[in-house]
C-alpha cells in the first residue's frame, strides 16, 4: 500500500483517487472548495459517473479514501502526489497552466522532507512536466528529492470507472527509473499493460490519441454527408469499412459531432502546440472545422422540413449532455443547437435524464426544461435527438406519433434502425442515411 495525494477532484482526479483507494492504497484527495469536500466526505459524488458513488462510499468506510482542503494533510509523507487540476483552453486554443503552476507551488510549500514522486494526470502540452519540476524546485526552501512523472489518462466520461480497470495501456513517462517503477507498482493491481517512455513522448501520446479519434469522427461525418446526398447508407458504409482490421469499427458512428472536455480542447491545443514549433497542422484544423460544421446540420434539416419555418414553432430537444451516461455539458452540441434555434424564433422544450441542472447555466434562458420525454414532445412541431441516451433509443416510435403536433423527428445520433422507422407513422431524418417520409413511405436521400 502506498500513501497517495490527489490534487483536484474533477472527473480525472476523483475517478483516479477512488480507484486507487479501491485497489488498496491510502488516498487523500485535496480540493479548495470546502462545500464540495464536505459533501465528498459524506460519500456524495460531485459528478455523475456510473459506479463512482458506490466506490466512494465503500472506500470511505474502509478508511482508504479521504478528502480535505488542507494540502499539508494530503501531502504528509505521501509517496506520490498526483496533479489532476484543469487546464482550460485559452482564447488562442492553448492550455492554461495556471492551476498546474499553483499546485507546483503548493507541493513546494507542503511536501515533507522525505520527498515524493509528482505525477501529472492533467492533460498538458509537451514540456510541461519539466516545467512542473522547475516550478517546484525553484519554490523549495529546503533540500527535498522530487521527481516528476507524466502519466496521462485515457478515461471516457460515462465509462471512466470501467476504463480504469479495463484500460488498453498505462503510459508512464519519466527520466527516473525509480520514479517510473513506483508508479508502475502503484498501478499494478489494475492489471493493465504498462508502456514506459520519455516524458515528452508520454505528453504527446495523450494529445495524439485524442486527435486521431477526433479525426475518425470528423472523417465518418464527412462521408455521412456525402452518403446523404447520394442515397447511400452511412451505417452500411461504416460497417464495411470497420471490418478492415487496419481501420476498425470504433469511432465510426456518424452524428452531429464530438464534444466534452477532451476532444475539442485537446485538438485545438495540439494545433497550437504545432504552431509553437512553426508547423501548420492542416489535417487537424480541418477536423475541427468539420466538427463545428456538423452541429449546424439538425438546424438546417429543421428549417427545411418544418413548413413555414421555425418562428414560433415548438422544438423538442431530447438530450443535452455531450454524450450519454454523464451530466457534462462542456462543448455539447446542445449548446450550439439551442442558441441557433432560439435565434430563429423557435420555442425549445428540452429533456435530459441527468444534465438539465448543468444545462440551465449554459443554454438560453427561454429554454423550457420538461420533466419527461413525453412532456418535451407534447404538441411539438419537430423533435431533435441530440444525445443517444438509452431512454431515447428504447422509446417506442408511437410516442412521437401520439405526443407531437407533427411527428417529424431529426435524429442527430442515428438511434433507430431504418427498418423499424419504416413501420412508424413519422417523418424521420437522420445523419447520412435515407429519410423515411410518411407520405411516400419510401426512402429518399437526406440533404
Amino acid at each position: 500500500m502506498k500513501k497517495i495525494a490527489i490534487v483536484g477532484t474533477g472527473y480525472v482526479g476523483l475517478v483516479t483517487g477512488v480507484a486507487l483507494s479501491d485497489v488498496g492504497h491510502d488516498v487523500t484527495c485535496v480540493d479548495i472548495d470546502e462545500t464540495k469536500v464536505a459533501k465528498m466526505n459524506q460519500g456524495l459524488s460531485p459528478i455523475y459517473e456510473p459506479g463512482l458513488a458506490e466506490l466512494m462510499t465503500k472506500n470511505i468506510e474502509r478508511g482508504n479514501l479521504h478528502f480535505t482542503t488542507d494540502h499539508s494533510i494530503a501531502f504528509h509523507d505521501a509517496d506520490a502526489i498526483y496533479i489532476a487540476v484543469g487546464t482550460p483552453e485559452r482564447a488562442d486554443g492553448s492550455a492554461n497552466l495556471d492551476f498546474v503552476q499553483q499546485v507546483a507551488r503548493d507541493i513546494a510549500a507542503h511536501v515533507t522532507d522525505k520527498g515524493a514522486v509528482v505525477v501529472t494526470k492533467s492533460t498538458v502540452p509537451v514540456g510541461t512536466n519539466k516545467l512542473v519540476k522547475h516550478w517546484i524546485t525553484e519554490a523549495l526552501d529546503r533540500d527535498v528529492q522530487i521527481e516528476v512523472v507524466s502519466n496521462p489518462e485515457f478515461l471516457r466520461e460515462g465509462s471512466a470507472v470501467h476504463d480504469t480497470y479495463n484500460g488498453d495501456r498505462i503510459v508512464i513517462g519519466s527520466e527516473s527509473e525509480e520514479a517510473a517503477a513506483l508508479i508502475e507498482e502503484i498501478n499494478k493491481p489494475f492489471g493493465v499493460p504498462v508502456f514506459r517512455t520519455d516524458i515528452e513522448s508520454a505528453e504527446m501520446i495523450k494529445y495524439a490519441s485524442n486527435a486521431f479519434l477526433a479525426a475518425k469522427i470528423s472523417f465518418i461525418n464527412e462521408i455521412g454527408t456525402i452518403c446523404g446526398k447520394l442515397g447511400a447508407n452511412i451505417e452500411d458504409v461504416a460497417k464495411g469499412m470497420g471490418m478492415d482490421k487496419r481501420i476498425g469499427d470504433k469511432f465510426l458512428n456518424a452524428g452531429i459531432g464530438y464534444g466534452g472536455s477532451c476532444f475539442p480542447k485537446d485538438t485545438k491545443a495540439l494545433v497550437q502546440i504545432a504552431g509553437d514549433v512553426n508547423h501548420t497542422f492542416d489535417l487537424l484544423e480541418s477536423v475541427i472545422n468539420v466538427n463545428n460544421k456538423q452541429q449546424q446540420i439538425p438546424v438546417d434539416m429543421a428549417q427545411m422540413v418544418v413548413r413555414g419555418g421555425l418562428e414560433g414553432k415548438k422544438v423538442a430537444m431530447l438530450g443535452l449532455a455531450f454524450k450519454p451516461n454523464t451530466d457534462d455539458m462542456r462543448e455539447s452540441a446542445s449548446i450550439v443547437l439551442a442558441q441557433k434555434l432560439t435565434d430563429l424564433g423557435a420555442n425549445i422544450s428540452a429533456f435530459d435524464p441527468i444534465a438539465m441542472d448543468n444545462a440551465k447555466r449554459l443554454l438560453p434562458e427561454t429554454v423550457h426544461y420538461a420533466a419527461s420525454t413525453e412532456e418535451a414532445l407534447q404538441d411539438a412541431d419537430v423533435a431533435i435527438i441530440v444525445t443517444e441516451w438509452d431512454e431515447f433509443k428504447d422509446l417506442p416510435l408511437t410516442v412521437f406519433e401520439q405526443q407531437m403536433k407533427q411527428p417529424i423527428v431529426i435524429d442527430g445520433r442515428n438511434c433507430y434502425p431504418l427498418s423499424y422507422v419504416e413501420t412508424a407513422n413519422i417523418d424521420y431524418y437522420s445523419i447520412g442515411r435515407p429519410s423515411v417520409i410518411r407520405a411516400k413511405k419510401s426512402n429518399q436521400p437526406a440533404n
